[in-house]
Order: structure tokens, then sequence, then C-alpha cells
């Protein structure tokens, strides 16, 4: 049974792409910062598969070297999932640039002295927004501009993290190169597998729940759904047409915030507000909230990405945003309830 590394298992879409590759047949090891997470994790895990023994743990830490190559040995294939991830700004934007480049470097250096074959990179589709200004098409050659005026510390990290790995592997000499395949998500949703609600994405829908979010911000993008994204991280894996490519893996259409709302409340979710923030007011109070300072490059624009190679390469079509959406809010709902 082959064997595959999955660096951030305790994550919302590391979780999930364990429980798809044990569902696929493979043999898992995640890596957690620390090991007091894994009950929470096989449990999520179980209750959609039965690791029947297939299920192991390491520790590791993005800004550390201990236990890498430990981590490696065995593995014929590594998930790169882990990295430090706020849409939140920090006063230093180098507290999510390092360890996302650092920690991408460990994994890959690591990787190639094992002698593994494959390495999936869970990269992001903030690293393809050129400018972020208006209205953007985006497809795999598309790259961040990360001088651009309002690039925000965490499109910083995944755009140069994704960078620093494909000049590591444009760099490589002698033979059995190691291959690099990076999957590229918009914002994700879908649900939970562990009842945790403390990541971006589980807090925003709590919030459009509770009636804690007042008014939706002003922006439109292809949306991912974490079933999808852990089914292309697997895929990829053993795919040989996936070599050396980047794929998005997001809806085929655009889709605002707004429409998740009317989703929600069309469907008797009573408390979800229905109104979108002006972008000038959203704009200025980012001057002050470390919160919307993070979105900033995403009020008032459209982003539009060609998922069409990531469909033909894998036989896919993404999972319609009606079910994310609703998919996502039962889920919740459950995680609130216990």
């Amino acid at each position: 049974m082959k064997k595959v590394l999955v660096t951030g298992i305790s994550g919302y879409v590391g979780q999930h792409c364990a429980a798809e590759l044990l569902k696929s047949g493979y043999a898992v090891r995640g890596s957690v910062r620390n090991l007091s997470k894994t009950q929470e994790v096989t449990q999520g895990i179980e209750s959609v598969v039965d690791p029947n023994g297939n299920l192991e743990y390491c520790q590791l830490n993005l800004s550390k070297d201990e236990g890498w190559d430990e981590a490696m040995k065995g593995c014929d294939f590594v998930l790169h999932v882990a990295s430090p991830y706020v849409t939140k700004e920090p006063r230093d934007e180098n507290e999510l640039i390092k360890p996302a480049v650092d920690g991408t470097q460990r994994a890959l250096k690591a990787a190639k002295k094992a002698g593994v074959k494959r390495v999936v990179l869970t990269s992001s589709m903030v690293a393809m927004l050129g400018n972020a200004n208006g209205s953007v098409s985006i497809n795999q050659d598309s790259w961040t501009d990360v001088n651009a005026k309002h690039a925000t510390a965490y499109l910083k990290s995944k755009t140069l993290a994704e960078r620093s790995a494909w000049d590591f592997v444009d760099s490589q000499v002698g033979d059995s190169p190691l291959e690099l395949v990076v999957v590229n998500p918009g914002p994700v949703y879908g649900p939970t597998l562990s009842g945790n609600l403390n990541g971006e994405s589980m807090t925003m829908f709590k919030n459009l729940l509770t009636g804690k979010m007042p008014m939706v911000p002003k922006a439109a993008l292809n949306m991912s759904d974490v079933r999808d994204i852990a089914k292309i991280h697997v895929l990829a894996l053993e795919n040989e047409k996936a070599n050396g490519k980047r794929f998005i893996v997001t809806t085929e259409e655009v889709h605002s915030f707004l429409e998740i709302a009317q989703i929600l409340k069309s469907k008797g979710y009573d408390k979800v507000n229905t109104k979108e923030a002006p972008n000038f007011l959203l704009k200025f109070m980012s001057n002050f909230s470390a919160d919307l300072k993070g979105l900033r490059p995403f009020i008032g624009n459209t982003f539009t990405a060609d998922v069409s190679e990531t469909m033909k390469t894998f036989n896919w079509k993404p999972i319609p945003l009606e079910k994310t959406v609703l998919d996502t809010a039962e889920s919740v709902t459950k995680a609130m309830a216990r």
C-alpha cells in the first residue's frame, strides 16, 4: 500500500484530503504541530471513512527543521497542505510569509532527500490575481503581483511560497527529479469533519447564520468546495498529465458573497443578512480593521477563473455552489449545537 504524508492534517482541507486518501486505498501519515490534536482529527476522519489501521501521525513545524526527514521515511508521495492561513492582516507581514515559504522549502527538500516521487502543493487562487484591480481573468499562467498597492500579507505568502516551490523543482539536477503539482482553490467552503469552527471559512458561515455579519462584502469570484479540493489532490498524485502543472479547483461560474447569503436566506436561515456593504465604507474601515484589510484586494472586484484544464485532466465536474452552501450550513449548525 502506498503511503502519503499529509502536512497540516489537523486543518480543514488537510482532514478532507486524508479522508479522501483513505477512501482511495492509500495509507496516511499526517503531520500536526501538536500531537494533542490527533484525537479530534481521527474522530473527524472516522465520521466519513474507517482508517482500518492506515492512519498515523507525526509532529512537524513549518518554522523548524526537526522531524522532516523522519516524517518522509517510507512515503511515496506528499500532500503539502500546511500553511499559515488568516485573512486578518498581521502587523508584520513576515509572520505569514516566512513560515509559508520556509515550510514549503523544508517539505520539498526533505521529500527530495527521501526519494519521494511527487509533491502536491496546496496553493491558492490568491497567487493568481494579477494586480487585483477591477475585473480580472485568471488561468494557469496567472500570477499575483506581490508589489501591487493592496497586496496583503496572505496574498504575498501564498504567491511567494508557490514561486519558491517551482524554483526548487526547476533547479534540480540529476536523475529522478522530484515532481510537483499545485492545486489553486478559491474561497473554500463545505462541511467540517471535526466540528471545529475556528477557521476563517467556518467563522464566516457561523457569523452569517447567527446574524453577526450585518452586511456582506461586494465581491465576486469562483468558489471552492473542500471535497473537490481533496479529490483533486488525490487524483493529482499519480496522473501523469498533471506533473508540472497548476490546477484551479473552483466552480465554473463566478459567484458573489451576496449569492451565498441569498441561498441561505431562501432555505429558511432567517438570521442571515442579505445587504451588501458599500465599497467605500469597507475600504475606509479597512484602514482601521485588520480583518477588513485582509479582504481589501477583493472588495468591489470580480475574479473569473478558467477551470477547464482541471476538468479535462481529471474528468471532474465541480460541486454546485448551492450544495456547497447548504451542506456547509448544515455542518456548522450541527457543530454549534454540540
